[in-house]
C-alpha cells in the first residue's frame, strides 16, 4: 500500500498513556534541532507510526512561535515519513515517536528538514541495533 503524503489524524500521537510510557521506557537520541523519544507499540496498524511534537514554552514564549515550529517539524516529517514507513511495513512493526524541538531559535525549514532526515536515519540504526541484540 503506497504511503499517503498527508499527516492524518490516525498518525497523531494523542494518548497520554502511550506518551507517559515513551518517557518512562522509550529510547531517545538527539538529531539537532530535535530530541526524539520512540518505542515500538501496538497502538496502531503495522507499518505505521504515530507522532507528536512538543516545543518548550520556556524557550518560545508566544504561542505563535511555538505553533510555527510545530508546523515546520510536522511538514518536514510529512514529506519524508515514507522512508520510515517502508521499513516499518517490511518488518510489520508500529512505533510511537515524540519529537521535542531543542533549538534556541526558530531555524529555517532546511535546518529542520535536515534534523528530520537525521532522525529517520538514527531511528533505522537504533531499530537494527535493537533487533541484533534480541
Amino acid at each position: 500500500m503506497p504511503v499517503s503524503s498527508t499527516y492524518e489524524r490516525s498518525e497523531r500521537l494523542k494518548s497520554a498513556k502511550i506518551i507517559g510510557s515513551l518517557f518512562r521506557g522509550g529510547n531517545s537520541f538527539a538529531a539537532y534541532p530535535l530530541r526524539v523519544v520512540w518505542a515500538p507499540t501496538q497502538a496502531g496498524p503495522s507499518g505505521r507510526a504515530t507522532m507528536a511534537v512538543s516545543v518548550s514554552k520556556k524557550r518560545f514564549k508566544t504561542a505563535v512561535a511555538r505553533n510555527r515550529v510545530k508546523r515546520l517539524v510536522r511538514e518536514a516529517y510529512r514529506l519524508h515519513k515514507h522512508l520510515l514507513y517502508e521499513r516499518l511495513e517490511a518488518r510489520g512493526e508500529h512505533i510511537s515517536i515524540m519529537i521535542s524541538y531543542i533549538g534556541q531559535e526558530i531555524l529555517p525549514y532546511s535546518e529542520v528538514e535536515r534534523g528530520i532526515l537525521k532522525m529517520l536515519r538514527k531511528l533505522e540504526e537504533s531499530q537494527q541495533q535493537k533487533q541484533s541484540n534480541s
